[in-house]
């Protein structure tokens, strides 16, 4: 199923998207009493189907949020997860290990972003010319988890995982560069543009075998499968969740291919006016300008 939070009369409010993505049911038509967001419908069905969906209404003009608008904790996200990308970022002068020779890292590379990033498929990522000079795209796949969990094994990973959406994991290179630590770079008001829904792993199938893809001003930029990644799903939970508990609705994001804009020479960095489309099979497509 594709899940949605749109914003109903002022209120964000958690629907299912038909299978055309033309029309939105109310959870709570199916699920009476129900007035959570996504994660609270998470956390209360994490392993149930729900009933059929009934009582069509019609997507268009509505407000459309990102599926989890308000993340209860930061988003986790995995740098230099594909190898093409690793040996880009090696080589574009940005990353601080590759003095020591390291192209592919030996374990995941695990940082975080502020919830306060999460903007919705359609809404403005913000320039901030008088922050950054390096502002950079990064199309990822999202893990959303639905059953909590520390010490998951990689053979029990993907049983936690609720389902998969889409990221753009905006980048200030320079700050990234600047602070020799990733969380300011990466966390800027609006870098992290998310939906335009969320899948369910049943409707997604094989997490490892997803076709990922990103045009900036309709030029191809990044076009690469999941199953390039170095790390995969399951041994990211495992490594995250070693010692620290998973939650439902946290969402892990997995990785970009390559194709930055500094993996160009000169780098291709964003300016405003710049749209940048993101595609994930199964997941539909995400799109945001840039703006002043």
């Amino acid at each position: 199923m594709r899940f949605a939070t749109l914003n109903i009369s002022g209120i964000p409010t958690v629907v299912i998207i038909s299978a055309d993505g033309g029309n939105f049911c109310l959870v709570k038509d199916i699920l009476p009493g129900f007035t959570g967001d996504l994660v609270s419908l998470i956390s209360q069905t994490p392993a149930q189907p729900l009933p059929p969906a009934t009582h069509w209404h019609s997507l268009a003009g509505q407000k459309i949020l990102a599926p989890i608008p308000k993340p209860h904790r930061n988003i986790f996200c995995v740098g230099k997860n594909y190898h093409e990308h690793a040996k880009e970022f090696a080589q574009s002068g940005f990353d601080t290990s590759a003095a020591k020779g390291e192209l592919a890292p030996a374990f995941p590379v695990v940082f975080t972003k502020a919830t306060s990033t999460v903007v919705a498929d359609g809404e403005a990522i913000h320039r901030f010319a008088g922050i950054t000079e390096q502002l950079d795209y990064e199309a990822e796949l999202a893990i959303i988890i639905g059953k909590p969990g520390r010490g998951i094994t990689k053979a029990n990973a993907l049983s936690h995982v609720w389902g998969y959406t889409i990221v753009n994991d905006v980048t200030a290179r320079d700050l990234q560069q600047k602070h020799r630590q990733w969380f300011i770079g990466k966390s800027l008001d609006s870098f992290c543009p998310m939906g335009p829904w969320a899948v369910t792993a049943d409707e997604v199938g094989d997490p490892a075998n997803l076709n990922v893809k990103c045009w900036v001003n309709g030029e191809l930029r990044q076009s690469a499968n999941t199953h390039d990644l170095i790390f995969d799903i399951p041994t990211i939970i495992e490594t995250i969740s070693a010692g620290m508990t998973l939650q439902p609705g946290d969402i892990i994001a997995t990785g970009t291919p390559a194709g930055v804009g500094i993996g160009f020479n000169p780098p291709k960095f964003l300016e405003v006016g710049d749209v940048v489309k993101i595609s994930i099979d199964h997941l539909g497509s995400l799109t945001n300008t840039v703006a002043a």
